[in-house]
């Protein structure tokens, strides 16, 4: 169910039998082409699952793709475990971590971490962003230059505090952050985020969840400036130019 936006499929022949099939698991309406009516359109291109906004200035279509790009940037030159988000999760002490990203979105802190050798678990409750996600995925399983990558990467539809899961040595978590006044300054792809999915009501549930579940640590990504989720200040912080990790540490990654 997609409570925030109206969203519909966009019907060509040439992917006619994944349209119907998208169609039917999501109980969504195909269309022949764009119109007022929805906010948004989710189309399959020779590119992939492609996600089009009815607003002009939101820009391009958002698509998943982990071989281009700023997600294949990244992999090449972001900096391997010298990155924040590598310091926080405890790359440097460990190899192989297993990580459960509980809010996967559109996958991409979860690529880096496999990239760097984690072994990770991406969950993700929206149908529509699972769908785009899924769709990028499964691509980068049958890239030759992804594939060893992607294996490190399972995903699973549903909220994560719902699923039957082993317990992971480190929770990342990316909740939604409330969309600032001024909209021109965040990022159009952001904005998108905010009119399909919303924000999420539920950061101190979530955050309390995983620090019961995490053997060793959760890491919780936020703006520079958002307030610590449930007033919880955190063992430490690693801070960027305009986001921080906040990591609570439960266990030694070391002794695990």
């Amino acid at each position: 169910m997609v409570e925030n936006s109206r969203v519909a499929i966009l019907y060509s022949s040439e992917f006619s039998k994944q349209a119907e099939q998208l169609s039917k698991k999501l109980n969504l309406e195909v269309c022949s082409k764009p119109n007022n009516h929805f906010d948004f359109f989710l189309n399959y291109s020779f590119q992939g699952l492609e996600l089009i906004s009815t607003d002009p200035s939101l820009g391009n279509p958002l698509i998943v793709d982990f071989s281009s790009g700023a997600a294949d940037h990244r992999r090449r030159f972001g900096g391997g475990k010298s990155q924040d988000i590598s310091k926080a999760v405890g790359i440097n002490k460990k190899d192989g971590i297993t990580v459960l990203d509980a809010t996967a979105g559109l996958g991409r802190d979860a690529f880096v971490l496999a990239t760097l050798g984690c072994r990770v678990t991406l969950c993700e409750r929206n149908p529509i962003v699972f769908a785009l996600l899924e769709d990028g995925l499964n691509r980068a399983k049958l890239s030759t230059e992804l594939s060893e990558i992607s294996a490190r990467m399972t995903l699973f539809e549903g909220d994560a505090q719902n699923l039957e899961l082993m317990p992971p040595e480190v929770i990342f978590l990316d909740p939604m952050f409330p969309e600032r006044k001024k909209s021109a300054q965040v990022k159009k792809e952001m904005q998108v985020f905010h009119r399909l999915v919303g924000e999420d009501m539920d950061n101190q549930d979530i955050l309390r969840w995983a620090i019961g579940l995490a053997l060793a640590r959760v890491v919780v990504k936020r703006p520079k400036i958002a307030p610590f989720i449930d007033e919880r200040k955190p063992t430490m912080e690693f801070k960027g130019k305009s986001g921080r990790f906040d990591v609570y540490v439960i266990k030694a990654l070391s002794s695990q």
